[in-house]
């Protein structure tokens, strides 16, 4: 693992919304508002949000903006904004 969010992801301990516990076979998610990683709970309650589209389209666009690489690619920091992952 190269890069700083790729370790804050893989190896989160706690969801950073609700203080979860997250073990290693865990999945965790990059949340769209925040960017940290949350649980997968919060990812639904996150998805359940009125704003949820709009964000999510915003991030893609600065994603994309910021590394050069589309989103769907798993070398890069927006694919885990939608992709769980465990340790």
């Amino acid at each position: 693992m190269s890069d700083p969010w790729e370790k804050d992801l893989s190896c989160a301990e706690k969801c950073s919304n609700c203080d979860a516990e997250l073990s290693q076979r865990d999945q965790r998610i990059l949340s769209v508002y925040t960017h940290e990683p949350i649980c997968m709970n919060c990812k639904r309650q996150e998805e359940k949000r009125p704003d949820y589209e709009d964000v999510s389209k915003g991030m893609i666009a600065q994603c994309i903006e910021d590394t050069g690489r589309p989103y769907g690619d798993p070398r890069g920091y927006c694919f885990y904004h939608f992709c769980p992952y465990k340790c």
